[in-house]
């Protein structure tokens, strides 16, 4: 199949509102997961899109009463920076600001979401970095897409990567060992895992198990192989509940005289209160049928991972866990991070000079009757699920320019490295508007750093002037938050006194907000390290925004590894420095 160009894909969005009622962003991973075998049908649960755009329905009458006829009163605002309003017959159809381009129009009231993205872990990293001090360490480091992991055990330094394993040595008996993903908020999924012990134990029997639903080491579902003495491997499902074990199935054997070194996958799907279950050598092919189906309603959320465990006795310790692959093929949230309202962001020809004329009228009025993405809507089409889509013309003709994006690659101790601007992301080299040229990085291909991201949406899709790097005239967006906050073009909303973030009481959808959010600068600082783009209020009437993140790898609007939102006590709500509208 032909991908989209970039003018299909948008002439599609704008023809949508006449008949459907959503936009989905769907499309391929940019992590290379197994797919679910053909003859399986998904779940909807996990077959929703990751990512979406949705308004109801429209017809021509919507649009009517302001783009035909319809008399528009432009009126003066109060507070700092100088806001213009406009309305038709008693309705705001537009809010503009003295020395921005950016306008907010009304428009069909729209709801963005966002949806927990498939990955797999391969274990391609070095840790823990062991020049660090021990309570600096990260014994699993970061999960390509799934957060970061939480490991748990009488010994930190049990747990260790080597390239191509995350590793768990069983150094005394009968303590358990946990390694989950920081995010509690799983609730669908279908989830495998494969592994593999170093030496047949003896004594008593060793253990790996998929473990979810994980509230803590003391509650939590899983799904547990044991390997005996023997070189027998036995299913087991199970829930343990205030320490207290229960099983869920009968114990199942697979097989017999299995050697040292030996691959086992697990795979899980739990739907709402029903839980599958298989298991097998993973040089074998996956059977069909699910091995345990029950249903358990005890945690309806919680963390993914693995556990391992040598029984009492085992009398040829150390033995390890070798893992090889932790992968989601498929997951929801409990409750998406979702935004809806009927704002929509676009650009002036030209920054308002507070002047309201027939030309300005006539392009305000020309903005409400247009479909075509705005800055909320391109912001979206790099979340995850996102497709590709490559332009027809220009520096990037034939390159991707809109789908789901990465934040960066990982380097070899498995940290994500920064750097990737939007022409990286494309895959090319770049000619700015003052003859400076920037080339490739082929190992950025399809990323987003947080100010790249930035500079994608507002600068290539919507046309803002780019600089090459460093630039403080203020006609150009620079390369880095850091000068972003002082020399983008437009005007500053909001900006820390020093002692506690701003209130940004005029904050609207489209602004930039940039914050000082590195735990490893001194926090007193005036330094920004990082920059995303404010959406509006979610379903809790909380302020979020989307940018791209390290921990998550890539553009969000989500949770995980710290909370989108301006509001609490979160990183980024203690953090935010600067306020500023294009």
């Amino acid at each position: 199949m032909t991908e989209p160009t970039r003018r299909g894909l948008l002439t599609a969005f704008a023809a949508s509102a006449a008949t459907a009622v959503a936009v989905p962003l769907v499309g391929s991973t940019a992590v290379p997961v197994k797919a679910v075998g053909a003859s399986e049908s998904v779940p909807p649960g996990l077959a929703s899109p990751r990512s979406s755009v949705t308004f109801a329905a429209l017809d021509a009458s919507y649009f009517t009463p302001v783009t035909f006829g319809a008399a528009l009163t432009a009126t003066e605002l109060p507070g700092t920076p100088e806001r213009t309003e406009v309305s038709a017959g008693g309705r705001r159809v537009a809010v503009l600001t003295r020395g921005a381009r950016t306008v907010v129009l009304k428009g069909p009231r729209r709801t963005f979401l966002e949806n927990k993205r498939p990955f797999a872990d391969v274990f391609q990293r070095t840790l823990p970095d062991l020049t660090l001090p021990e309570a600096s360490r990260s014994y699993w480091g970061t999960s390509p897409g799934g957060g970061s992991w939480s490991t748990t055990g009488p010994v930190d330094a049990d747990f260790s990567v080597t390239p191509g394993l995350g590793l768990v040595a069983l150094t005394t008996d009968y303590a358990s060992r946990h390694a989950t993903l920081r995010d509690g908020e799983v609730a669908d999924v279908d989830v495998r895992a494969t592994a593999r012990f170093d030496k047949v134990p003896t004594g008593q029997a060793c253990s790996y198990a998929l473990s979810f639903g994980y509230q803590d080491t003391h509650n939590h579902y899983r799904a547990r192989l044991s390997f005996l003495t023997t070189g027998a491997v036995q299913l087991r499902v199970e829930k343990e509940v205030a320490d207290t074990v229960t099983a869920l199935a009968p114990a199942m054997d697979l097989a017999t005289g299995v050697p040292a070194r030996t691959d086992w996958t697990i795979r899980v799907r739990r739907e709402s209160d029903r839980i599958r279950v298989k298991a097998w050598r993973t040089a074998s092919p996956e059977p069909s049928a699910w091995a345990v189906d029950v249903t358990d309603s005890a945690f309806t959320k919680g963390r993914v991972g693995l556990r391992a465990l040598a029984n009492e006795g085992c009398a040829n310790l150390p033995v390890t866990l070798q893992v090889s692959r932790f992968q989601v093929d498929a997951a929801s949230w409990a409750a998406p991070p979702s935004v809806t309202h009927d704002d929509w962001v676009r650009l002036l020809p030209s920054p308002y000079d507070g002047v309201w004329t027939p030309e300005l009228e006539r392009v305000v009025r020309e903005s409400i009757g247009s479909l075509a993405p705005d800055a909320l809507a391109y912001a979206a089409m790099f979340l995850g699920g996102a497709p590709a889509v490559t332009a027809g013309a220009g520096q990037a003709a034939g390159k991707q320019v809109l789908g789901e994006a990465g934040y960066g690659y990982l380097d070899d101790r498995g940290y994500r490295y920064e750097g990737a601007d939007f022409h990286e992301y494309m895959g090319t080299g770049w000619t700015f508007e003052d003859g400076a040229y920037t080339g490739p990085s082929p190992r950025q291909t399809g990323n987003l750093d947080c100010s790249g991201y930035t500079r994608m949406v507002y600068g290539y899709h919507l046309g803002v002037p780019l600089a090459a790097s460093a630039d403080t005239s203020g006609l150009r967006l620079p390369r880095t938050s850091r000068d972003m906050a002082d020399h983008s073009p437009g005007v500053r909303v909001a900006r820390t006194d020093g002692a506690a973030p701003p209130s940004a009481e005029l904050l609207q959808p489209g602004d930039l907000v940039l914050f000082n959010a590195d735990s490893g600068d001194d926090t007193t600082s005036a330094t920004v390290d990082h920059v995303g783009i404010y959406l509006g209020l979610d379903a809790d009437d909380r302020r979020r925004f989307v940018s791209s993140r390290k921990t998550v790898n890539g553009p969000t609007m989500s949770d995980l590894g710290g909370a989108s939102l301006l509001d609490g006590t979160g990183t980024y709500a203690r953090t935010l420095h600067t306020v500023h509208r294009i």
